[in-house]
């Protein structure tokens, strides 16, 4: 009797340990480079060749491509939920709505109010931003496709308006990057990736990504893409392997 309880035992410890390590393959724990609590958003500074994090608290985190923390600041209660890297400041995108100017040097920050948002209902919200040229672009997170939409904001003598939107049918849309023309959008809900093209409003490409919680995505000057992972994480790919070409 005792021979079959230790098999039972035996048994139950390969099936929990094969159920962390699929857990862990969702995730692209070999690509997991930082731990950052509730990263929300991440940015790609390239005169720095660093990321910059934003949380949900109100810290934000400069750290190297290899994940190494160099330093992290407070900027107040902030619902920080996407960042632009410029290179003299950071911009961050609030949920409610407003953005957020740091200067990268003294860490002085000015509330930015946008014109033209409008109002967004329960479960709405802004959650991702990327710079276009001269302008910003910041995606309203909706669960419904016909609600789901980009605002093309331009910022002047620091005040900001809405200038377009753009209604792109992508649900949960959670982080943007702009690179050659191409905006790269998460969706958190679908664990997708969507090559959506500015000149042509439309999907160009959609691509299945591991199963974990997307809120920011960057990509570098050598072709590596990371993600913000609402879970804590910043994860880093190869843009290859992601099938992008």
């Amino acid at each position: 009797m005792g021979m079959y309880r230790s098999k039972a035992v035996i048994f139950s410890i390969i099936i929990v340990g094969l159920t962390m390590i699929g857990c862990q393959q969702s995730l692209g724990k070999q690509h997991i480079i930082a731990s950052i609590p509730e990263a929300s958003g991440i940015g790609y500074c390239s005169n720095s060749d660093t990321l910059v994090v934003a949380n949900d608290e109100g810290y934000f985190y400069e750290i190297g491509t290899n994940g190494t923390i160099m330093y992290k600041h407070n900027i107040g209660k902030y619902d920080l939920e996407g960042v632009v890297c410029e290179d003299n400041n950071f911009i961050f995108a609030l949920e409610s709505g407003g953005l957020i100017k740091v200067d990268r040097l003294s860490q002085s920050k000015q509330y930015i109010h946008i014109e033209g948002l409008g109002k967004f209902g329960k479960k709405r919200g802004i959650e991702g931003i990327a710079k276009m040229g001269d302008k910003y672009i910041l995606s309203l997170q909706t669960l419904s496709k016909k609600d789901a939409k980009l605002f093309v904001v331009e910022i002047d003598d620091n005040k900001a308006k809405v200038i377009d939107e753009i209604y792109h049918e992508i649900e949960d849309s959670s982080g943007l990057e702009m690179k050659n023309g191409i905006l790269y959008i998460v969706s958190d809900t679908k664990n997708r990736l969507y090559l959506y093209s500015m000149a042509e409003k439309k999907i160009l490409s959609t691509l299945k990504l591991s199963e974990f919680n997307q809120e920011g995505i960057a990509i570098d000057n050598s072709d590596n893409i990371y993600f913000a992972d609402d879970k804590g994480y910043i994860l880093k790919y190869r843009i290859d392997e992601l099938g992008i070409n």
